[in-house]
């Protein structure tokens, strides 16, 4: 059995060898407990935020185990409460389970099953509890919102932000796909107080074709088909900052024009002869190293320099593991809001089991697995069930199914209700229920 995790269990009983022998039994399993005569002692001691699962009797003299019950889902709903009862007291056990009781045992028990119950209560107190840190975490997040995390690498990352946000030197990012480097290009210029706009180019992504146009703009009549004049990704940036993501796709006819832009502040349109000035603070972004490519002829070395004036690294997400529990929960909160979703918080097995993830996509790939969770359509080996109840099980079981089929007949009604073997109106009605 697992320890405790820090909580605590607190048993209200009032027969003084029932409580004397059960604090021994708990004690000797390794779970810190603490007895109580009366529940009002208990709810008496009670702070917020308490590490703490409560075990009660149910037949009290003054305060019974059910109107304790109910005091403490007012204090705090999602503190784990266990019933103990004695055969006659069944219905009134049925009822608590039905206010929100965790579980409850008729006396006499196994003990081996009690401790089994209230470990699962420690768990989910303690997961509880930590998720509530992180999201005040979240609240409380200064400076840098885009920017998450806790580990030395993000520490050390902010504190270079900080260092060189208001300054105009330029920027190259360096990390895996998926690290979020245009998070921190955006972190940069919020930091920066500059008044321009924030301007993101996939280098990758513009045909060379369309590339100077694109990032220069056109005067009317600078090539077939454009009419009136075009304002380039480098004017519409003038006072803030352009964020060239996958530099290294920049075609090398253009990375000189490029250079001579970023040395003399100053471009001309497609077409056009007038110079105009332009204030624009360079972050670029990449995945590969750019002096190799510069030795091999891809990149040209010049404005590499020009580029490199500070480096920032982004660590891999298996290199700052102790985030994920952070970064997670947020993108899960996120998505909830996004797909206007409820989903229970994700277990202290789930989230142990994305911490020893490698995450070869990074953070996108984390936040992609979030929002997959928040829809219900994980993998089904990656389906988290230890902390749902058997009817929990089947409707995200029956959820899944049904994104499944309609994913599968191109959301198609008629052909996923022939796949699920139900009824047309009856997969429209579900669909309802989950929105889907």
């Amino acid at each position: 059995m697992n320890k405790a995790h820090g909580i605590e269990v607190w048993l209200v009983e009032d027969d003084d060898d029932v409580r004397q022998t059960l604090l021994q039994t708990l004690q000797l399993s390794g779970i810190k407990a603490r007895g109580f005569i009366r529940a009002e002692l208990a709810l008496h001691s009670l702070v917020p935020e308490a590490p703490v699962v409560v075990l009660s009797d149910v037949r009290m003299p003054s305060m019974d185990g059910l109107q304790l019950l109910q005091h403490l889902q007012q204090f705090d709903i999602d503190l784990p409460v266990i019933l103990l009862t004695g055969h006659g007291d069944i219905p009134m056990a049925v009822e608590a389970m039905r206010l929100g009781a965790q579980d409850f045992f008729e006396k006499p028990f196994e003990p081996e099953q009690l401790l089994h119950s209230l470990q699962r209560a420690i768990d989910k107190r303690s997961l509880i509890l930590e998720n509530r840190r992180l999201r005040k975490q979240l609240a409380n997040q200064k400076g840098l919102p885009l920017i998450l995390g806790q580990t030395p690498q993000i520490e050390q990352l902010r504190c270079q932000i900080d260092n060189i946000a208001d300054t105009s030197a330029s920027v190259l990012i360096l990390g895996e796909t998926g690290t979020g480097k245009e998070m921190v290009a955006r972190s940069l210029h919020q930091s920066s107080g500059r008044k321009g706009n924030f301007v993101a180019v996939n280098c990758t992504a513009l045909p060379e074709s369309i590339f100077e146009s694109e990032m220069f703009g056109a005067e009317p009549g600078a090539y077939t088909g454009i009419n009136k004049r075009r304002i380039g990704k480098m004017e519409h940036a003038n006072g803030g900052t352009l964020f060239l993501d996958e530099i290294e796709g920049m075609p090398l006819i253009l990375q000189a024009k490029m250079l001579r832009v970023l040395q003399e502040s100053v471009l001309e349109r497609l077409g056009g002869n007038k110079a105009i000035n332009i204030d624009v603070r360079i972050v670029a972004a990449t995945k590969v190293d750019l002096l190799s490519a510069s030795d091999a002829g891809n990149f040209r070395a010049d404005l590499y320099f020009r580029l490199n004036v500070v480096t920032l690294t982004l660590p891999p997400l298996r290199e700052r593991r102790a985030d994920i529990p952070l970064l997670f929960l947020h993108f899960v909160d996120q998505a909830k809001q996004s797909y206007q979703r409820n989903v229970s918080a994700p277990s202290d097995d789930m989230i142990q089991t994305l911490i020893q993830k490698d995450w070869l996509g990074n953070v996108r790939e984390l936040r992609h697995y979030a929002e997959q969770y928040v829809l219900g359509v994980l993998p089904a080996q990656d389906v988290p069930s230890l902390e749902l109840s058997l009817p929990q099980q089947l409707l995200q079981l029956e959820q899944q199914l049904i994104c499944n089929a309609m994913s599968n007949q191109q959301g198609n009604v008629a052909l996923a209700a022939e796949q699920l073997g139900i009824p047309r109106k009856t997969l429209y009605d579900k669909l309802a229920k989950y929105k889907a």
